[in-house]
């Protein structure tokens, strides 16, 4: 069997162990919560986030920044759960987008599975720590890293760096160098900076074709995100109605996007994203300093 067919297979499979496993443990939670535990009904505000974003990461832009972007302004759900959620909700419509972009671009087989297999060692061990964090620890973490997101999206926007490569594939040093920094690229996107941004930023820097991008960060993300999101759902560390609407409000949009749309003049939307990022990342650090200065009020009071 050719080898690209067993790693298509080995991702359908492990999606579908993901959501049972997930599935089960939202049975195993209400079980425990009592019979008069409400049903996690999505809301229609969550879908269309998830259809918004979706939709644009399959054309390039990544859906974490969006996503917070959104969550944010419009309070779906409490920053420290927002990690936990872009990674437990999104794993659907990212495993959609590797399928179709694994399949159709050509890119060297052992470069993909070493990349993707760093990546997930990073997601797994950035997940146990992502889950464990405070409030504060959350908005501080994903403020610096959107503030990184936007300025990696900037570099890519503005075309600084080396002339694109031609490589299809990775040898020797190169490929070390991208194992080590896709493991680290794994690991903060547990944070919520998305992988899309500086891995074709990685891609170009190490002389492949920018294209050949595209199975790669799109499969990193498939099969890192349902490992990372395990530590999430175990910990309870997301919000299930939230993260059931961007299960179902995902798919649709990537399919659109990829065999409908297939391509848009987005860099206006690329600023834009860059705006409201940069403004997001404020906010959380302001809402984190916010909360130190609460905590050191009540802890004063205690005190007196």
């Amino acid at each position: 069997m050719d080898p690209k067919t067993i790693l298509l297979a080995s991702l359908v499979l492990i999606l579908l162990a993901y959501h049972l496993y997930w599935f089960s443990m939202i049975r195993r939670h209400r079980a425990a919560d009592g019979a008069a535990a409400p049903p996690a009904k999505p809301t229609p505000l969550a879908l269309g986030i998830a259809f918004v974003a979706n939709f644009f990461d399959t054309l390039g832009i990544g859906s974490y920044a969006t996503t917070t972007t959104m969550a944010r302004a419009w309070k779906v759900m409490p920053d420290e759960r927002i990690p936990g959620t872009l990674n437990v909700g999104y794993v659907l419509p990212t495993v959609v987008q590797a399928l179709i972009y694994i399949t159709i671009v050509e890119v060297e087989f052992a470069t993909l599975i070493i990349i993707i297999g760093a990546a997930v060692i990073g997601a797994w061990l950035g997940a146990g720590f992502v889950a464990s964090l405070p409030r504060r620890g959350v908005q501080i973490g994903m403020g610096t890293a959107l503030l990184g997101a936007a300025a990696l999206m900037l570099v890519s926007l503005l075309g600084i760096g080396p002339a694109a490569g031609v490589a299809l594939g990775l040898g020797g040093a190169k490929l070390a160098l991208a194992f080590v920094i896709s493991m680290i690229l794994g690991a903060l996107m547990m944070l919520g900076i998305g992988y899309y941004a500086p891995c074709l930023i990685m891609i170009s820097l190490l002389g492949m074709n920018p294209t050949a991008a595209y199975p790669i960060m799109m499969g990193a993300c498939a099969f890192l995100m349902p490992a990372g999101s395990l530590q999430f759902i175990r910990k309870d560390s997301y919000d299930l109605r939230t993260a059931l609407a961007f299960t179902f409000g995902g798919p649709t949009a990537v399919l659109i996007a990829a065999f409908i749309v297939k391509s848009l003049p987005l860099d206006a939307v690329r600023w834009l994203v860059i705006a409201v990022v940069i403004y997001t990342a404020t906010a959380m650090l302001r809402a984190a300093r916010s909360e130190k200065a609460a905590t050191r009020r009540a802890a004063g009071m205690a005190r007196a």
